[in-house]
């Protein structure tokens, strides 16, 4: 099963795709990093179904100096899965 994602927030590139890395090794999941920008990344992984959400919850924690409000997934075909959001409202309400 493939999955890809937009994780969308405060993000520090270089330690967001480092953390993706090491949490898909340890999944034994087959990453593709897109783009990643200081708000948002996008990445896809291979892999069985279970394990890519445990990689979406993981990496919806991140590491500890990026801080993710949404989530976007999408399943091989395109298809939009439901947007989690992990915080709600203004960074500034909390």
């Amino acid at each position: 099963m493939a999955q890809s994602f937009i994780f969308s927030g405060h993000l520090n590139p270089a330690s967001f795709a480092d953390f993706a890395r090491r949490r898909a090794a340890r999944l034994d999941l087959t990453l593709e990093l897109g783009e990643f920008r200081p708000s948002s990344a996008e990445l896809a992984v291979t892999g069985h179904p279970d394990l890519i959400d445990m990689f979406e919850m993981a990496m919806s924690l991140g590491p500890h100096d990026c801080i993710i409000f949404d989530v976007a997934r999408e399943d091989a075909e395109g298809r939009a899965l439901p947007v989690v959001s992990t915080m709600s409202g203004s960074p500034h309400d909390h």
